[in-house]
């Protein structure tokens, strides 16, 4: 099977990052990066000690991601993106890479709301505005999403095509509206999905994190629904 590169952004995440790196089956991911955009508490070297490669990408979450993609062993053809809290199971990355890497989809996510997931893992408005992006993707390109799930993964050369743009919390977005409109072939998996392992949550942890990030996703889909029409 060939190998994949997992591109894991993180910002203070020492407590778990390094349970994270460890619990990716090494036969399946050839290169780990962490993705850092600054960290002060430690992730960095507690990436490394773990045997994960690390870059220091500044802030923005969307940097961090495409920054890692781009730093990439180009042997991998198949690039997958998790969070570095604990939360998305690494264990079970082959459920995600392995329908890219059998050519059968360029394009699978983790769905957490369609999945099992412990109590308390994900807030109302989480899931809530998951379903809210799925409809207004399925309304402007006809692909319909049932969540914005970090854990994903993409074949390089789809990625390459998709040209993102959005350098913040829009990141994720920004690559569901694009393959849709690219007409890629798409799957969402049901994944289980945990508590976050330690820290808090710079999106869901305070109402003046959601309030940024909630900001950063609808400027991004409207910037984008209007500006990219759907494929013929």
């Amino acid at each position: 099977m060939e190998p994949v590169a997992v591109v894991i952004p993180t910002l203070n995440e020492a407590e778990t990052i390094g349970a994270v790196i460890r619990e990716i089956p090494r036969q399946f991911a050839a290169d780990i990066i962490v993705a850092d955009s600054g960290s002060v508490d430690g992730t960095q070297a507690a990436a490394r000690a773990a045997g994960a490669r690390v870059l220091d990408t500044g802030r923005g979450y969307g940097r961090a991601c495409a920054l890692g993609a781009e730093a990439a062993d180009p042997a991998c053809k198949v690039i997958v993106f998790l969070d570095g809290d604990g939360a998305d199971r690494g264990d079970l990355i082959e459920r995600i890479a392995g329908p890219v890497l059998g050519g059968t989809y360029d394009f699978v996510l983790a769905s957490r709301t369609r999945g099992e997931r412990d109590p308390g893992s994900m807030l109302w408005h989480q899931v809530l505005a998951g379903r809210l992006a799925g409809l207004g993707i399925g309304a402007r390109y006809g692909v319909r999403y049932s969540d914005m799930c970090a854990f994903r993964a993409i074949s390089r050369s789809a990625l390459q095509r998709l040209a993102l743009q959005e350098m913040t919390y829009g990141w994720n977005i920004e690559m569901q509206m694009q393959a849709a409109r690219a007409r890629l072939r798409i799957l969402e998996v049901p994944m289980p999905y945990r508590r976050r392992g330690g820290g808090s949550s710079k999106v869901a942890g305070s109402l003046r994190g959601t309030l940024h990030a909630s900001s950063r996703i609808v400027g991004t889909y409207l910037r984008i629904a209007a500006t990219s029409r759907p494929a013929a």
